[in-house]
């Protein structure tokens, strides 16, 4: 049994979820996006509860890609619309909080920071390969993708995937 909010009468702020959903929606486990997709079903339930817990699901994946068409599809009406809103973040909180970059190992990277590449990479458009082991300094983010960097190799400013670096210590 799953606790939607207290501000509602007993039976209508709860909904029964699986294991694994109870264990994401308490933030227990580490989410599971593809666990997720499911609502393309039930986000059509009728059931205020499991409408506000699609909501707020589907906002919060909002990184992935997929949840933004089915949240353009889903419809709430204005009292469900406000009890969904009720305590979730806000758009630029959810947003700010879904871009963290992270190397292959999963460590955390920062502007500025080192990392090498643990693959050799072909460089469209630069006519070479950035070979594995190069080190890439003084990094940039990219705004709102949080699998690429930019960097600068053999003298030229890249976008390199998160998924090929590894942070230098």
């Amino acid at each position: 049994m799953y606790l939607v909010s207290s501000t509602r009468s007993d039976i209508e702020n709860k909904i029964v979820v699986c294991n694994t959903c109870f264990d994401q929606l308490h933030g227990t486990s580490a989410m599971d996006s593809n666990h997720w997709r499911c609502l393309t079903s039930s986000m059509w339930s009728t059931v205020p509860a499991v409408q506000v817990v699609a909501w707020r699901m589907l906002n919060k994946l909002l990184s992935e890609g997929w949840p933004q068409d089915l949240l353009d599809m889903l419809y709430l009406d204005d009292d469900t619309l406000a009890w969904a809103k009720e305590g979730a973040p806000s758009q630029d909180e959810i947003a700010d909080a879904a871009v963290v970059h992270k190397d292959s190992n999963g460590n955390i990277l920062q502007q500025g920071d080192t990392v090498v590449l643990i693959k050799d990479l072909d460089v469209k458009g630069g006519g070479f390969t950035a070979k594995r082991g190069t080190a890439v300094r003084n990094i940039a983010l990219v705004e709102n993708n949080p699998n690429q960097i930019e960097g600068r190799v053999n003298g030229q400013q890249i976008v390199i995937l998160t998924q090929y670096t590894k942070k230098s210590t």
